[in-house]
């Protein structure tokens, strides 16, 4: 059975202890609602998988709070990253780094991995409590997206056992998906457009 949270203190942080245990939440972002583990189980991501009825090969971003916790992961973020980031943090904006030269990557994290900070208090609060979370949208695979805590329940009905709760923050707006940026090479090459534009970048990065 999925437990409904309320978005008081007490309620992240029954969400964080439960993230910590590898278990499966969702909760609200600034657009849609999104499901996702703790970013220090990369062990757990086939079980987030297997919820959403996913390739396992495609890969998914970290949502983090800013910078400081992808860096503290291990990923790289030159100068380029920080001034997108102080630009666009939190936002519509999700950026690819590299890993960090002294340690090897995790390898089920890969070479490379996408980081997005969310513009909404309850997905921030959840994450600078939990460290970064391996995200993506509440639902299953190619389904419609999730704007609300009860869809997310009706999203998953047939497999409460998975998704161990959901962190009810009222309705999210929706929206386009965020704009992705490489910055793994040198120029920075944008992977998706999306609300924040080809244009808005260039008066920050260079662009390939």
């Amino acid at each position: 059975m999925t437990d409904v949270l309320p978005r008081t203190p007490e309620g992240i942080a029954r969400a964080v202890d439960l993230l910590r245990t590898g278990a499966v939440v969702a909760f609200p972002t600034d657009t849609v609602y999104g499901v996702g583990v703790d970013g220090a189980r990369p062990d757990r991501l086939p079980a987030l998988f297997e919820l959403k009825r996913r390739p396992l090969d495609r890969r998914i971003p970290m949502l983090v709070t800013g910078l400081e916790q992808a860096t503290n992961a291990g990923w790289e973020a030159d100068e380029r990253a920080k001034a997108l980031a102080a630009r666009f943090w939190p936002g519509a904006l999700t950026i690819v780094l590299p890993w960090g030269s002294e340690l090897p990557p995790d390898p089920a994290a890969g070479e490379s991995q996408a980081f997005r900070a969310p513009d909404h208090g309850d997905a921030q609060a959840l994450i600078a409590a939990a460290g970064p979370i391996f995200a993506t949208s509440a639902n299953i695979s190619d389904q419609p997206d999730t704007l609300g805590a009860d869809e997310v329940l009706i999203a998953f009905a047939t497999d409460q056992d998975g998704l161990a709760a959901v962190v009810d923050g009222g309705p999210v707006p929706g929206g386009v998906a965020s704009t992705v940026i490489d910055l793994t090479v040198t120029p920075a090459r944008v992977l998706r457009e999306g609300p924040i534009t080809l244009a808005q970048l260039a008066d920050v990065v260079e662009l390939a």
